[in-house]
């Protein structure tokens, strides 16, 4: 029974749940009343029914640890870097990340086999993650629209990497070329420098995690600090708290009558951090590209998959907009 409750428990994770056929399409007792009456299982009134539960209980499982991961993807080409809050890499989050740095920097269609996992990121607490994982989008969005000068300058070093192989093309490459030095890159080239996030997206995890060091040790926000000063921002705060508590006893109902019906427990983390972070590597010697990290993280090591290449579940968005899944795995 404990194996059946661990393969449950893999099946059914809250990141990526929704994709099963059973969440998709709850079971429903023919004796239930829809819109006034039973209907029969396979009229449209039943299906429709059928449909809008299953995104209720979607919901309802997704938020037991959303904002608790953060699941980063690379493409091995450009070495661009995005942020999911969902194990499987829908194409609409991943296109609205790409910046566009002119002609073909961003893909009219998007590959599969070029996206691969990076790292992973997970959370004792849901709004540490959402505001780690808001602070990665805006940096790395003001990076690319606002970069530094060094980013996009050439140096001795850059032109030695492009520097051709071939001796006889050297002396000719060195002449139109090594007088740029100092110079601001052309505009293909200063575009593929700002896509390539890779070191500076460690950078930032590092940056962000030590900015929010009080939140995610002591529980101390940011916005606790300065507090609600006004009346009606108290009692708008207020009337907010007793709405998620609402919204948090109706899903955790629903969940625990999907608990009933497949008889395991569903846990709320999938990678749960025995210290405050935990960070999942899919090469560990990444983490150098930050100068030092906290004391209060914890390191791990993905273990190498392919199903990032091809999903295995039908998922609660249309398959052609998964471009990466079920790649997230604690070696």
């Amino acid at each position: 029974m404990a194996s059946n409750i661990k393969s449950f428990q893999k099946v059914l994770d809250s990141t990526a749940l929704a994709a099963t056929k059973f969440i998709r399409r709850p079971p429903i007792d023919p004796k239930t009343p829809i819109q006034g009456k039973p209907r029969v299982p396979g009229s449209n009134a039943f299906k429709d029914y059928q449909d809008k539960e299953g995104r209720r209980l979607q919901k309802a499982l997704n938020s037991i640890s959303h904002g608790k991961n953060i699941f980063v993807y690379n493409n091995i080409r450009t070495k661009q870097v995005v942020y999911s809050l969902t194990r499987y890499l829908e194409k609409s989050n991943l296109l609205k990340q790409c910046v566009n740095h002119g002609k073909k920097t961003v893909p009219a269609t998007v590959r599969k086999d070029m996206w691969v996992p990076y790292f992973s990121l997970h959370f004792n607490e849901a709004q540490v993650g959402l505001n780690v994982y808001n602070y990665l989008r805006q940096f790395a969005l003001l990076r690319q629209l606002s970069p530094p000068k060094e980013m996009i300058t050439v140096t001795k070093e850059y032109l030695d990497s492009k520097r051709p192989v071939d001796l006889r093309d050297q002396k000719q490459w060195d002449k139109e070329n090594m007088g740029r030095v100092g110079q601001i890159m052309m505009k293909k080239e200063r575009a593929y420098a700002l896509m390539n996030q890779k070191a500076t997206a460690i950078a930032d995890v590092a940056f962000v995690l030590e900015k929010l060091k009080n939140h995610i040790v002591k529980g101390v926000s940011e916005t606790s600090k300065s507090g609600y000063k006004t009346v009606k921002a108290r009692r708008r705060r207020r009337a907010a708290l007793l709405k998620e508590a609402e919204q948090a006893e109706e899903r955790a109902g629903q969940v625990a009558s999907l608990e009933e019906q497949l008889q395991v427990e569903i846990t709320a983390d999938h990678c749960a951090p025995k210290k405050s972070v935990k960070i999942l590597w899919q090469d560990p010697y990444d983490a150098q590209c930050a100068k030092e990290w906290a004391n209060y993280i914890e390191h791990g090591q993905l273990r190498w998959t392919r199903n990032h290449l091809i999903g295995q579940e039908d998922f609660p968005v249309p398959r052609e907009d998964i471009i990466a899944d079920g790649s997230f795995e604690q070696k």
